[in-house]
């Protein structure tokens, strides 16, 4: 096992859901500060959500309401569930390890970057 390993990409239609899941060997999940990131074709890459080992998420803008960021700690798994996806919403994703000496934030340096698992989108 890699130090972080996504799934559960895939193709949906808009609309629907889909649920990353990112393994970890490495990391203790409920001691860290962990998130998602992506990168859309032709874009840079973007934070979409971070939580932090006592529970407190983060997410940007757009994916409020929409994605919930979450851990089993049993499993020491993290989890992206995301809901009423649009085209907008194609990308790699990425889970990422964060760094926490000014805090778990979006704007927390990435210490880790796992392989990525693409998520793609149609109208």
């Amino acid at each position: 096992l890699g130090d972080l390993v996504e799934s559960g990409g895939g193709s949906v239609q808009a609309g629907g859901s889909l649920r990353l899941s990112c393994a970890t060997s490495h990391y203790v999940v409920s001691g860290s500060c962990m998130g998602w990131f992506r990168q859309a074709p032709g874009k840079e890459r973007e934070g979409v959500a971070a939580i932090d080992g006592d529970g407190t998420t983060e997410y940007a803008d757009s994916e409020k309401g929409r994605f919930t960021i979450s851990s089993d700690n049993a499993k020491n798994t993290l989890y992206l569930q995301m809901n009423s996806l649009t085209r907008e919403d194609t990308a790699m994703y990425y889970c990422v390890a964060l760094s926490r000496i000014s805090g778990c934030s979006l704007r927390s340096r990435v210490v880790t970057w796992g392989q990525g698992t693409q998520v793609t989108v149609s109208s």
